[in-house]
């Protein structure tokens, strides 16, 4: 490969690092989901789910958006490298978290009976420490990024994940032990709802923990670097040093804009959870535990699972960030351009069979994780079902609106999600009060807001850039080959089964036939070409593979 090939693909290397650890630790994720489930139950994930979105809210006000933000700052101070001044964006950003970052903790502490009502109420002040402690994380993890390095951002997301696993599932099976004094379930409603609660509480506890190992990484990662960083910083011959009040304020202007995108992007999920606790609560007869029993399964199962593929949508629009926002700096339209198509194009690869794998084998994935009733397990099947194609439009927006963001055109995506919202919302309104679609109106509603938001930032990128999008092997090809993939898939698990009788033996081994045949597909159609094959990690050792297939030339 030449070398203006490998600068072409490398924020794809670095998206595809960023995005195998997202992945691995979406799955981690999963694996300790179905062992906390079985202590905490249905009912503790319900209140969990329920203070886990307002918590997510105040996060992404606070902290959550700092990496893309600084990331991006940074990065255009690097790309006409002006290393001091860069150092000195980082260390203004630290002083931001923690005040902004310290505000929201102790407002989300004091405040959580605004948000959530009953035992919901001790669990989110649970969460807020581990607001303040996400803003530095934050931080360290948008310094490295700005560098166009992923690696510390990847290894600190796994071992975040892997603390979090440990911790949730220790902490709730001790919390409960020590409340109620068995694993056993009470019979007497009140004991029940004590005992989801101090699960819960032990699951926010393993949140917090997560983010304070990725911290202590992270930090130790920067000490390691320091020497070379300072020494980078006292080389940098640039006269022209920005104050801290500048950089503050250039800070302010560029998170600010972050923040509200990103929330209101985020504020789905939050307005489905009172749409369905209190619309529904007030239009069935239901009584609340039922009703966070049902809303434990949607958050807890169906959208968790559905919400693994979008990992490497999320990993790709962190990479994108800097690498458009550079671009633009040195008023590379056409490379940004280029890089746009490459990223659409590789997310659309990977959702579009993801989606329909999820489709097909929705029964046996979800048995897979989670041990269930009938009823729990129908519900799940059901409801990742009618997600399915919300992965897609998931995966396509949060992508586009990370471009949106690294163009400048930050008020756009604010804009959009903001009419995305406004329509899920009455629509989902609608849907709950007259109809009898019950959490699947939940589904529907998911799927509508992510396909405005799709459609109304992909409309927004074609015009800021002049930019169009490959439709053949871009959306049409790939679909085509996901849908032969899903036959080939559901029809490997039946038969699988027939012979195993084990759905578990069955489903792995027909995820990987799956997905092998899909990529073969992907080659024979030419949808995928040698140079993009390399883009990807371990890139060399897949183009070798498919020559000796003789699937390329």
């Amino acid at each position: 490969m030449t070398g203006n090939e490998g600068r072409k693909n490398g924020f794809i290397m670095q998206a595809g690092i960023l995005a195998v650890a997202g992945i691995i630790s979406r799955i981690i994720g999963l694996l300790y989901r179905g062992p906390l489930h079985n202590v905490i139950g249905a009912l503790g994930w319900g209140y969990y789910g329920s203070a886990y979105n307002y918590y997510t809210i105040i996060l992404l006000i606070s902290s959550y958006s700092i990496p893309s933000a600084i990331s991006k700052v940074i990065a255009q101070k690097l790309a006409v490298k002006e290393y001091h001044n860069a150092h000195r964006i980082f260390r203004c950003a630290l002083g931001y978290v923690l005040a902004v970052g310290g505000a929201a903790s102790l407002f989300l502490y004091f405040g959580a009976g605004l948000f959530v009502e009953g035992a919901a109420v001790t669990v989110l002040r649970t969460f807020a420490p581990t607001i303040f402690i996400y803003g530095i994380l934050g931080v360290l993890r948008g310094y490295f990024q700005a560098h166009k390095s992923m690696v510390q951002t990847s290894i600190s997301q796994i071992l975040e994940q892997i603390a979090n696993a440990v911790v949730s599932v220790g902490a709730a099976y001790l919390l409960i032990h020590i409340t109620m004094g068995s694993l056993e379930l009470p019979t007497e409603e009140a004991e029940l709802i004590k005992r989801a609660t101090s699960g819960a509480i032990g699951s926010a506890l393993g949140t917090g923990a997560g983010v304070l190992i990725a911290l202590l990484f992270m930090a130790g990662v920067y000490a390691l670097n320091r020497e070379t960083i300072y020494k980078r910083v006292a080389n940098d011959h640039h006269t022209e040093e920005d104050s801290y009040g500048a950089i503050l304020k250039m800070i302010t202007m560029v998170v600010t804009p972050y923040i509200l995108s990103t929330a209101v992007y985020n504020l789905s999920s939050a307005v489905n959870n009172s749409v369905y606790m209190k619309a529904f609560l007030k239009t069935r007869n239901l009584s609340e535990m039922e009703l966070s029993s049902r809303w434990g399964i949607f958050v807890g199962q169906a959208q968790t699972i559905s919400n693994i593929p979008i990992a490497f949508a999320t990993a790709m629009g962190a990479a994108m960030i800097p690498t458009v926002a550079q671009a633009v700096a040195a008023r590379d339209f056409s490379g940004a351009r280029e890089k746009i198509a490459v990223s659409v194009k590789m997310i659309m690869l990977i959702s579009i069979p993801c989606a329909m794998g999820l489709f097909v084998l929705a029964r046996p994935v979800t048995g897979l994780l989670f041990h269930n009733t009938k009823a729990e397990e129908d519900l799940a099947t059901k409801l990742l079902m009618a997600l399915s194609l919300s992965v897609v439009f998931y995966a396509l927006s949060t992508l586009s609106n990370n471009i949106l963001q690294g163009l400048g055109k930050v008020n756009v995506p604010i804009i959009n999600a903001g009419i995305a919202l406004v329509v899920q919302t009455v629509v989902g309104l609608l849907l709950v009060g007259f109809t009898e679609l019950d959490l699947y109106a939940i589904a529907i509603v998911n799927t509508i807001y992510s396909g405005m938001m799709c459609v109304l930032n992909q409309i927004a990128v074609r015009k800021a850039l002049r930019y169009r999008q490959e439709i053949a092997k871009t959306f049409l090809v790939p679909a085509f080959a996901a849908v032969l993939m899903g036959a080939v898939a559901w029809a490997s698990y039946e038969g699988l089964y027939m012979l195993t009788y084990s759905p578990k033996i069955s489903v792995v081994a027909a995820i990987l036939l799956a997905a092998c045949i899909y990529c073969v597909l992907l080659l024979l159609f030419r949808v995928v070409t040698e140079e993009e094959l390399r883009g990807f990690p371990k890139g060399y050792l897949l183009v070798r593979v498919a020559r000796k297939c003789r699937l390329i030339r």
